[in-house]
């Protein structure tokens, strides 16, 4: 590999003035300018970031950790933080944890071995023991889509249990007594909010818990949503509407209540939740609680900008909440 002293070599410069010329061109006159970067086009140079970084003792790279990079929620959320990371001459490295644990612990260990500046991270362990063996590496980290329990970081989430509740509400509002909840992975936290949420809408009408038929699923995806589909349509006393704990659990629902001749809305409704693209796109466009997937990834980074650029002693944690918003479509709207 061409280093940078086989460029000052050729140049007939010092290593210095190739490093002032990349680093710092405003300090080194036009002429040596024009001739050490021609020198580094002629050789095909390319500094070590590595190494820079090992200079600078702070990194470029900022981490982003999902449950799910094959969720579009997920990837508005990585738009969104890359956006903010560019605009401060950082780059994002994104991962997916594939909501496991095990995953999830192996690439925070990436993450401290190649020392990041920073941590954007939606947990996948229910028990927080991968957070609490990553702290000891002192890398800042901020939750994303996840409410931070303590004081010691920040967090960007939506507030999850208003979210359920306007869900559940608005099927109550359009008649419906006995609804499905397809909840995902129970030890998740956002799962465990939303749920909440739909039990208060239900108090709020007079209406039993009972009322709400959970359906839990070991993942968030598709396939998953066409097994609680199929699971709905098997129960003795079928619900005439179901609320999904993400948009691609409910599309796999209407994916199975097509399949099986169900017409939705009419004889069932269905209410997805994160409002994702595919949502007004589907064959009967999806109801859905929409979150600010977006806005939420540029304020994670931008939370953890000012923590790696702060003295961290200092450093203010906080808890940013954004609100969900329902947004009406077909699939709930048959009348009753």
């Amino acid at each position: 590999m061409v280093g940078i002293k086989d460029v000052a070599k050729h140049a007939g410069v010092s290593v210095g003035t190739v490093s002032n010329v990349i680093n710092r061109p405003d300090v080194v006159s036009e002429e040596t300018r024009h001739r050490v970067q021609s020198v580094i086009d002629r050789l095909g140079y390319v500094r070590s970031e590595s190494a820079r970084q090992l200079r600078a003792g702070q990194s470029r790279i900022m981490a982003l950790l999902v449950l799910d990079m094959g969720n579009p929620f997920f990837v508005d959320v990585a738009r969104g933080a890359e956006r903010a990371a560019r605009d401060a001459g950082l780059r994002v490295m994104m991962c997916n944890s594939g909501q496991s644990p095990s995953e999830e612990a192996e690439y925070l260990a990436l993450f401290a071995e190649q020392r990041v500046r920073g941590v954007l991270l939606t947990p996948a362990d229910a028990t927080g023991r991968n957070i609490e063996a990553f702290r000891r590496h002192a890398i800042p980290f901020v939750l994303v889509d996840r409410v931070a329990e303590g004081a010691t970081e920040c967090s960007v989430s939506v507030d999850d249990v208003l979210g359920g509740a306007l869900a559940v509400r608005h099927l109550v509002d359009t008649g419906h007594r006995s609804i499905a909840y397809v909840s995902g992975p129970p030890g998740l936290n956002q799962v465990k909010d939303r749920r909440e949420g739909a039990l208060q809408a239900l108090a709020e009408a007079g209406l039993p818990a009972s009322a709400l038929r959970e359906l839990p699923t070991e993942r968030l995806d598709v396939a998953a949503g066409r097994d609680a589909g199929a699971r709905v349509l098997g129960l003795a006393e079928r619900p005439t509407a179901v609320f999904c704990a993400n948009d691609l659990l409910a599309l796999g629902v209407l994916q199975a209540m097509y399949a099986a001749g169900v017409s939705v809305p009419e004889e069932i409704s269905i209410v997805g939740y994160d409002d994702i693209e595919f949502a007004a796109a589907a064959v009967v466009p999806l109801t859905s609680v929409r979150q600010p997937a977006i806005k939420m990834g540029a304020m994670a980074a931008e939370l953890l900008l000012e923590e790696t650029e702060s003295d961290t002693d200092e450093h203010d944690h906080r808890r940013v909440v954004l609100q969900p918003e329902l947004v009406v479509r077909r699939s709930s709207l048959a009348p009753r």
